[in-house]
C-alpha cells in the first residue's frame, strides 16, 4: 500500500482530511478533537432528526416485497391470425427488438405458416399481466392482448390456461382477461394518488420473453401528458421497462401496485431510461367497467383545444401562459349546450386548475356521462362561470373533413395575406358558419404565425370575418404593435394563432 494510501485510509475512517506530514502526537489530538466534534454534529444531527422527516433514507431490500407478489404476476402469450404478407416489417427496427420479434413473433417466426399454410401467418407476441382476484380476472395492456385470436397465462407455478378477452379500452391501453382458476395469488392494489415523486417503485414482468424479470427504480414525475394519448395521467419513472413487460404490474414499497407498466420512450426501440405506467386508479376504475358491461363510458365537451403559449396569452389577455383554448365547439355537443365559444380560455374544469391544455381531457374523461361539472373560462379578458352536463365520448368524436379552394384575390395586405370569398360548399365542408379563404401568404405576421394557403380565416382579433370587405376592415381597425388572435380552420380543425404586429 503506498504512502498516500496509509495517510488517507484512517483519516478517513475517523471522518477527517488531514496532510501526511503531521506527526502521531499531533494526529492523535487533532482526531480526539475533531471525533468530539463529530459526535456533538451527530447528536446535532438526531435532534435535527427528531423535529422533522429524514430527507433521505437508505436503500431499499426488495426480496420480501418480491417473495409475496410475484406469484401474482403472469405472463401472456398471444397468437393472432393474419393474411400472409399482412404483418409487420421489421427490417428498419433496431437490431435488439428485431432479435425480439423474430424469436417470439412476426413475420417469418416460429408462429408463421410457410407454402401450405393456407395464406396465413400466426403472429406470436409476449406481455404480461397482474391478477387482480382470485378468480381469475387479470388486468394487462390493450396492446398485448386488444387483437389477440389466442390469448395463453402462463402462472408463476408454470401451468397454462387458456384466457379470454373480457373487455378492452384503447384509449386508455388497458384491457381485462379472464382465465377459468380459483385460489388464485392475488396483488395488492394501492393508491396512484398517493404517490410521490422520488419515491422508490418495482416492476415485475417478462422483458424479451425473460420470465419474471425485477427492475427496480424512482417515480421521476406524475400526470405526464403523450401526444398519442389523451385520457392517461402517467407515471414517469426511471425503472428499466423493455418489450415484453407490457402490462406488468408497478409496485411501491410496501408492495402494493401503484400503476401499470405501459410505455418508453426511445430512439434505439429498447430502455432509454424514460418508462410510464398507467395510475392504477384509472385502471382499476376501467377494470370495474370493463368487468361489468364490457365497455368504458368515458365524459366529453366536444370541443377542439389547442395549448396556450406566451404569444396567445398576451392576445388573449392572460397574465401567463395557463388553461386550455377552446378552438372550435362542435354543434350541439355538452360545450354548445353550455355557452362555451372558440376563443374562450378554460381555466378550471370539475375543481381542477388546468395548467396545460392537454390536463383538460383528463379531467373530462374521468366523469361518467350525465355528470354535471362547473368550469371557469377568461372570455374578453373577464372569468365566467358556466355549468356543463358532460355527454358520452362517442367512437369517432372529431370528423374527417376536407377542403378546397383555387388561388384568387387581391394583393398581400399588412399581414402578408391575400385572401377571398368562401364559397358555401367550402364552409359545409369543414363545417364552419363564416370565413374568408386565404390564397397566398407573404412574409408578415400571417406567416410567422403559421397560415398557410388554403387555410380558411374564420375570425379576427375576436370579430368573426364574413367577407373580404369585413376582413380588410378589421385589418385596417388592428394596433400598431401587440398581439391579436386569429382563428383558422385547416382541414376541419380549428385552431388559434397569434399574430404579432410591429416586430
Amino acid at each position: 500500500m503506498g504512502t498516500v494510501q496509509k495517510c488517507l485510509l484512517p483519516l478517513l475512517l475517523a471522518g477527517l482530511i488531514a496532510g501526511c506530514g503531521q506527526n502521531q502526537d499531533d494526529r492523535n489530538t487533532e482526531q480526539s478533537q475533531d471525533q468530539g466534534a463529530a459526535k456533538a454534529t451527530v447528536s446535532d444531527a438526531r435532534d435535527n432528526g427528531a423535529q422533522g422527516e429524514k430527507l433521505v433514507t437508505g436503500l431499499p431490500d426488495f426480496t420480501a416485497l418480491v417473495e409475496k407478489e410475484a406469484p401474482a404476476v403472469v405472463n401472456i402469450s398471444t397468437v393472432t391470425h393474419r393474411e400472409a404478407g399482412q404483418g409487420p416489417d421489421t427490417s428498419q427496427l433496431p437490431e435488439m427488438l428485431r432479435r425480439f420479434f423474430d424469436e417470439f413473433g412476426g413475420p417469418g417466426g416460429p408462429g408463421s405458416q410457410g407454402p401450405g399454410g393456407g395464406g396465413r401467418e400466426d403472429v406470436e407476441s409476449l406481455g404480461s399481466g397482474f391478477i387482480i382476484s382470485s378468480d381469475g380476472y387479470v388486468l394487462t395492456n390493450y396492446h398485448v392482448v386488444g387483437e389477440a385470436d389466442e390469448i395463453v397465462v402462463r402462472l408463476q407455478d408454470r401451468r397454462e390456461l387458456d384466457a379470454e378477452l373480457i373487455g378492452s379500452d384503447p384509449q386508455s391501453d388497458l384491457a381485462l382477461i379472464k382465465v377459468d382458476a380459483a385460489d388464485l395469488p392475488v396483488v395488492d392494489i394501492g393508491s396512484s394518488d398517493d404517490l410521490k415523486v422520488g419515491e422508490w417503485v418495482l416492476a415485475i414482468g417478462a422483458p424479451f420473453g425473460f420470465d419474471s424479470s425485477v427492475t427496480a427504480g424512482i417515480v421521476s414525475a406524475k400526470g405526464r401528458s403523450l401526444p398519442t394519448d389523451n385520457y392517461v395521467p402517467f407515471i414517469q419513472t426511471d425503472v428499466a421497462i423493455n418489450p415484453g413487460n407490457s402490462g406488468g404490474p408497478l409496485f411501491n414499497l410496501k408492495g402494493q401496485v401503484v400503476g401499470i407498466n405501459s410505455q418508453i420512450v426511445s430512439r434505439s426501440g429498447g430502455y432509454m431510461g424514460l418508462s410510464f405506467a398507467i395510475p392504477i386508479d384509472l385502471a382499476m376504475d376501467v377494470a370495474d367497467q370493463l368487468k361489468e358491461s364490457g365497455q368504458v363510458s368515458r365524459g366529453w365537451l366536444g370541443v377542439l383545444i389547442q395549448e396556450v403559449d406566451r404569444d396567445l396569452a398576451e392576445s388573449f389577455g392572460l397574465s401567463k401562459p395557463m388553461g386550455a383554448l377552446v378552438a372550435q365547439v362542435q354543434p350541439g355537443s355538452p360545450a354548445a349546450e353550455a355557452g362555451l365559444q372558440p376563443g374562450d380560455v378554460i381555466t378550471h374544469f370539475d375543481g381542477h386548475e388546468i395548467q396545460r391544455s392537454a390536463q383538460l381531457p383528463k379531467w373530462v374523461g374521468a366523469l361518467k356521462a350525465g355528470t354535471e361539472a362547473e368550469m371557469t373560462v377568461v372570455r374578453n379578458g373577464d372569468e365566467k362561470t358556466l355549468e356543463v352536463t358532460v355527454g358520452e365520448l362517442p367512437s369517432d368524436p372529431q370528423q374527417a373533413m376536407n377542403q378546397g379552394g383555387e388561388p384568387a384575390g387581391p394583393g398581400a395586405d399588412r399581414l402578408g395575406l391575400t385572401v377571398r370569398e368562401a364559397s358555401p360548399a367550402e364552409l359545409s365542408r369543414v363545417e364552419a358558419e363564416t370565413g374568408v379563404m386565404v390564397t397566398a401568404v407573404k412574409k408578415g405576421p400571417a406567416a410567422t404565425a403559421g397560415l398557410r394557403q388554403g387555410d380558411l380565416l374564420v375570425s379576427l382579433n375576436g370579430e368573426d370575418v364574413k367577407s373580404p370587405d369585413d376582413y380588410r376592415r378589421l385589418v385596417g381597425e388592428l394596433p400598431e404593435k401587440g398581439s391579436v388572435p386569429a382563428l383558422i380552420n385547416r382541414g376541419g380543425n380549428a385552431r388559434f394563432l397569434a399574430l404579432k404586429l410591429g416586430d
